[in-house]
């Protein structure tokens, strides 16, 4: 475990981030009066998330690699803080949409059939925390290892 403590460190990181970002969101009113740009706005989230594992996979270059790291070492850590991040993100939804925003899922089915995009049921189906959590199982690894990969490609030193 001492091998990934790194890791878990940056997951936790990556959680804490998450929960402001969505603080951030709410106050900019994207989950409520300015519903209509969440989808995109909340996008821009992906800046910070590669920022997180640039500097975490640089972390780990130069605090347990001496300076030097392969690209397959940097995936790899990638890969590993992905998987720390998978089950604390699903925290991070609990306490998103349980405290700072509860009315997110309401808001966004009521702004899907006032805008006649859904149906109700369609909408319903859509926004909720068991979808919105399968949604960051599938999406999040995929996007987590993808984004490893490619930030492994910039940071691997020989």
């Amino acid at each position: 475990m001492k091998k990934y403590q790194m890791e878990l460190k940056w997951a936790i990181i990556f959680m804490l981030s998450t929960l402001i970002w969505v603080v951030f969101e709410k106050s900019m009113g994207w989950h409520d009066l300015h519903i209509e740009k969440h989808l995109t706005y909340t996008n821009f989230f992906l800046i910070i998330a590669i920022a997180v594992y640039a500097v975490a996979l640089v972390d780990k270059r130069k605090n347990f690699y001496d300076g030097k790291i392969t690209w397959k070492q940097a995936f790899m850590s990638g890969v590993a803080i992905t998987l720390f991040i998978i089950p604390l993100n699903i925290i991070a939804q609990y306490i998103s949409f349980t405290y700072i925003t509860p009315d997110f899922f309401a808001n966004m089915i009521n702004y899907n059939v006032s805008i006649e995009k859904m149906s109700l049921i369609e909408a319903e189906n859509t926004f909720s925390f068991q979808t919105y959590r399968m949604q960051a199982l599938t999406f999040g690894t995929l996007v987590g290892f993808a984004t490893s990969a490619v930030v492994a490609l910039f940071v691997k030193k020989s």
